[in-house]
């Protein structure tokens, strides 16, 4: 009768914990019973550790053995655990030392002839480890560079289930055949994604000077964005563009950003930490579950989360449910979306740019010019009231973009790259910090409504009385809060210090062009 321990980790969205697994070896009669709340892709485990521990040349004792998952009330699931109930089954059979074994963490999963398969999540699972105090890990080569991007962590890269019982000190047991075994993984490489050739740029757009500007302010403030106009005016393409002239996210945003494309399974191998602000994109059809998140077992990370520290583009915003658009509200405000499932509950960020691209109507001709809509009067309400008051009331730039004619086109040139345009929002954001230093905001769009209005502010009689004025034409005092934020992002461009009355004109300008001014 013997018995090892060795460690793995359980994620609930990015949040790790650390899993004992307890391997028994005993008397009896044959059996192989795996407890500790369990999913079905870790109980299918059996077979596949089975098969194994086989193919590197170790027979299968005809035993009674017990795994348990400990602790017992934690939800474990996937297929990275496969390579820990190996190592501890090896360890109480006599062909690894328990000690040595004890404090390492595996994640991998095993095929059935040995090798070691890439698993999703491992960022997050390193970061679990070493949180805890385990800095030692063990993973497949594939999500070794991956791995490494944990700075304390030491990291073994391993091919198959041999090279992790000879890294243990068992020189015994032989190779797997039929495969390429890589003995070394190179050194991860967490240079900047910006200069991916297939980066889009501001100089494609062509005309549209006030959109470009609106988009620059929005970059500028982190302002959530409304575009209305008919097909072909050139909505998608400069949403498309925007995360270009955003900057790079910081070390502690790379690694969250980075961490949820590990667990969702969208992260190239090789490319070190996401440095460049990520685009979601998804088809007006797509599900609740695939916009917030969600699925079988524990939830996985949705649209809102892949588009964390980005932007989340809607195209044809109008299109998607409406129980779709309506559960965003929640994670504009909090930055978070948490998702209860059966199986427990799971947390992810869902700090995003927001930015909606719509038709004027159905058909999409409503402000086309030489275009006549064949819309109703009736059905072209209805369709932008399909974009609820309380989603538009979270967005502060709300602007017309309309089609160019091709007399236009021809005596244009080609605008400013993105480049310098991300220079001037870089000013911007910094002038921003440095004015806000003394708060617990860093961008404007963060600002709550009685800061703005508040004495801090210092605004001037010409601003208060544009102001009083908006207000009697309709604007509510909410929506002055939006106009606030927006004016001084637009005063941080300018390098003003206060708002100008200019400031603010131009505010409500990018706010009163759209479809809910009140």
């Amino acid at each position: 009768m013997s018995s090892a321990t060795t460690l793995a980790v359980a994620l609930n969205g990015l949040a790790g914990s650390i899993i004992e697994v307890e391997a028994h070896c005993a008397n009896g009669l044959p059996a192989f019973v795996l407890v500790g709340l369990a999913d079905t892709a870790i109980k299918e485990a059996r077979e596949r550790v089975r098969a194994a521990i086989n193919a590197v040349g170790i027979s299968w004792a005809e035993r009674r053995v017990t795994v348990n998952l400990s602790p017992a009330d934690i939800p474990k699931t996937g297929t990275g655990f496969d390579l820990a109930l190996a190592v501890a089954l090896l360890s109480a059979g006599g062909y690894i030392n328990p000690a040595l074994a004890r404090g390492v963490v595996h994640i991998g999963e095993l095929s059935l002839d040995g090798f070691l398969r890439p698993v999703r999540g491992v960022l997050p699972a390193v970061n679990a480890a070493v949180a805890a105090g385990y800095n030692t890990v063990i993973v497949p080569t594939q999500c070794a560079d991956e791995a490494r991007l944990v700075p304390a962590a030491q990291v073994i890269g391993a091919s198959n289930l041999a090279q992790v019982l000879r890294y243990y000190g068992n020189h015994q047991v032989a190779l797997p055949r039929g495969r390429k075994v890589n003995q070394t993984s190179p050194a991860p490489s967490a240079q900047s994604q910006a200069s991916q050739a297939s980066e889009l740029d501001l100089s494609q757009v062509v005309g549209q000077s006030e959109a470009r500007y609106a988009l620059e302010v929005a970059a500028a403030g982190g302002h959530h964005m409304l575009m209305i106009g008919p097909p072909g005016a050139g909505k998608t393409m400069l949403a498309q563009r925007l995360p270009g002239i955003l900057p790079d996210l910081n070390d502690a945003d790379a690694v969250t950003v980075t961490s949820v494309h590990s667990l969702a399974g969208t992260l190239e191998a090789k490319k070190g930490l996401l440095r460049r602000p990520p685009l979601r994109s998804p088809h007006h059809s797509a599900t609740r579950a695939a916009i917030v998140g969600g699925g079988s077992g524990l939830a996985r990370p949705g649209d809102i989360s892949l588009a964390h520290c980005g932007v989340l583009l809607l195209d044809e915003a109008p299109e998607f449910a409406p129980s779709v658009l309506d559960c965003l509200r929640q994670p504009l405000e909090s930055g978070t979306i948490t998702i209860d499932r059966a199986r427990g509950r799971a947390t992810y960020p869902a700090k995003f740019q927001l930015v909606l691209a719509a038709n004027p109507c159905p058909c999409g001709k409503a402000s086309a010019k030489g275009d006549k809509c064949t819309c109703s009067s009736l059905r072209r309400r209805n369709y932008l009231q399909r974009l609820s008051g309380p989603l538009l009331d979270r967005i502060d730039i709300q602007i017309e973009v309309m089609a160019l004619s091709s007399s236009a086109l021809r005596g244009l040139g080609q605008g400013e790259s993105s480049s310098q345009v991300a220079a001037r929002v870089a000013q911007a954001r910094a002038h921003a910090r440095r004015r806000l230093a003394d708060t617990p905001w860093s961008l404007n769009s963060q600002v709550p409504g009685h800061w703005l209005r508040g004495p801090q502010a210092d605004l001037d009689a010409q601003v208060l009385g544009l102001l009083e004025l908006a207000m009697r034409a309709g604007l509510s005092l909410r929506a002055i809060d939006r106009v606030l934020r927006v004016a001084w992002s637009i005063a941080d461009l300018q390098g003003h210090e206060r708002l100008t009355k200019t400031d603010v004109a131009s505010a409500i300008s990018l706010r009163s062009k759209g479809i809910c001014d009140g």
